[in-house]
């Protein structure tokens, strides 16, 4: 028996904020039906880039508050 996607939204709206991250991620994930090598190299380059330039001062974190607060004065 096939379900209705409003009632199976509205069971997922009721999970936990976690739970309902995960089924949204696994969904997403989903949607890849190829997984593209190139794109999965150049992320895992660009994180530790950015985690590099974090642990060796070049780069500093911004509270979210303040990131917030610069997008709300856009």
């Amino acid at each position: 028996m096939t379900q209705d996607p409003a009632e199976i939204l509205k069971e997922a709206l009721r999970l936990p904020p976690e739970a309902r991250a995960a089924l949204a991620g696994t969904l997403l994930d989903s949607l890849d039906e190829t997984v593209d090598e190139g794109a999965e190299a150049a992320w895992e380059a660009e994180i530790s880039a950015r985690l590099k330039a974090l642990d060796s001062g070049q780069s500093a974190t911004v509270p979210w508050a303040e990131v917030r607060r610069r997008i709300a004065e856009r």
